[in-house]
C-alpha cells in the first residue's frame, strides 16, 4: 500500500509541476454531468492535443455522452427519454496564461461530427408505445474553464442538431433536442512547460 501511495504522490508532483510548451503534445482525460430537465446524465471524453502557440493548441475530442430525462411516473406507466451520442469534433483552446501561472482560464470550441441514438419509452408496460432515432450529424461545441497544474475543469455547451423520432412501424412521433450541457473534471498527460 505504501507503494502505490508513494507511486500516486510522485506522479502528482511530476505532472503538477509542468503545464504547456509550443509544440508539445498532450492527452486530456475528461469525465462529467449531464443536467437535463427531468433527469441527468454522464459524459467522458479524451482529446489529443497539439500546442500550435504558448497559449493556444488544437485537437481532436473523443467523446460519449448518455442522458436520461423526462421521467414521469404516473402509477401505472412510466414515460421516458433516453440519448446517447458519440462525437469526434475538431478542437481549439485559447489560454489566458502568464509565465510561471499554474491557474489559467482558457476558452474554446470546436465542430464534428455526432452519432446519437434516441429511444422514448411512453409506457415502458407496452411494445407499441417505444419510439427510436438514430442519426449521424455535424455539429459542434463551445467551453470554456480553467486549468491548474496538469487538472482541468470546464463547462460545454454541445450543439448537436434536432432528430425525428419514429414508433416501431415508422410514423413520424415528433422531435427531440439533442443539444446539451455538459459539466466536466479531468487531468491532462504531457505538453511541456508554458511560456509567454
Amino acid at each position: 500500500m505504501k507503494k502505490v501511495i508513494l507511486a500516486v504522490t510522485a506522479f502528482l508532483v511530476f505532472t503538477i509541476g509542468y503545464s504547456q510548451k509550443e509544440g508539445g503534445a498532450r492527452v486530456g482525460l475528461d469525465f462529467g454531468f449531464v443536467p437535463a430537465q427531468g433527469g441527468a446524465g454522464v459524459l467522458f471524453s479524451i482529446e489529443p492535443k497539439y500546442n500550435i502557440k504558448d497559449n493556444m493548441n488544437v485537437g481532436l475530442r473523443i467523446g460519449a455522452a448518455g442522458i436520461v430525462r423526462d421521467i414521469n411516473d404516473s402509477g401505472t406507466s412510466t414515460s421516458a427519454k433516453v440519448s446517447a451520442n458519440s462525437s469526434y469534433v475538431a478542437t481549439y483552446d485559447y489560454y489566458f496564461n502568464k509565465s510561471g501561472k499554474t491557474f489559467v482560464p482558457y476558452i474554446g470550441g470546436g465542430t464534428g461530427f455526432y452519432t446519437v441514438g434516441n429511444v422514448q419509452f411512453d409506457d415502458i408496460n407496452s411494445s407499441n408505445n417505444v419510439t427510436l432515432d438514430a442519426t449521424s450529424n455535424f455539429g459542434g461545441l463551445v467551453r470554456g474553464g480553467f486549468e491548474w497544474g496538469k487538472f482541468r475543469m470546464g463547462m460545454e455547451y454541445n450543439l448537436v442538431p434536432k432528430s425525428t423520432l419514429h414508433d416501431m412501424n415508422g410514423n413520424n412521433r415528433g422531435t427531440v433536442s439533442n443539444t446539451y450541457l455538459g459539466i466536466h473534471l479531468g487531468f491532462y498527460i504531457g505538453g511541456g512547460k508554458w511560456g509567454k
